[in-house]
């Protein structure tokens, strides 16, 4: 699958593999978030890897890639579709490099809010932790809830 950069520049997952080992070296982290949206019948989901926090890093660096679907899932089916997508992106860097401070964004309101998603936050939060994974919920998510979202139009 190909990826894009935030510059826009095409690249593989290889090419990212490469940039995280070297980010984790530095003592970056890692965030990987999905979001999805439904537009005219088609369903996008947009994944973000972002890399912050690098010992002399300035600004930060993120890639994306972007999966299109000719059919809308339901609601709770999408949300969850998303937070599988992350974990399995989560997986294949951790297989990579295990050590790596990596943490999933999810776009799902915090379990005490009365938004749609905050019905499935303690579900979706376990299904991350179980996996092995740190996460947040928004709004702290911002690799799903601004990266990622940025890419679903």
């Amino acid at each position: 699958m190909i990826w894009t950069s935030g510059t826009g520049n095409k690249t593989s997952f290889y090419e990212i593999i490469q940039k995280i080992k070297s980010h984790h070296k530095n003592n970056g982290h890692v965030f990987v978030g999905t979001d999805s949206l439904i537009n005219a019948g088609n369903c996008t989901f947009a994944t973000s890897i972002v890399l912050l926090g690098a010992d002399n890093q300035k600004g930060g660096l993120y890639f994306y890639k972007k999966e299109k679907y000719n059919e809308p899932t339901k609601f709770y089916t999408r949300i969850l579709r998303e937070v599988e997508k992350s974990i399995n992106i989560a997986m294949s860097i951790t297989d990579v490099c295990p050590n790596i401070n990596l943490e999933i964004h999810m776009d799902v309101s915090p379990e005490d809010k009365s938004e749609k998603t905050s019905k499935m936050a303690k579900m979706l939060l376990g299904y991350a932790r179980g996996s092995g994974f740190k996460c947040k919920t928004k709004p702290e998510a911002f690799a799903a809830s601004s990266v990622a979202d940025k890419h679903t139009k």
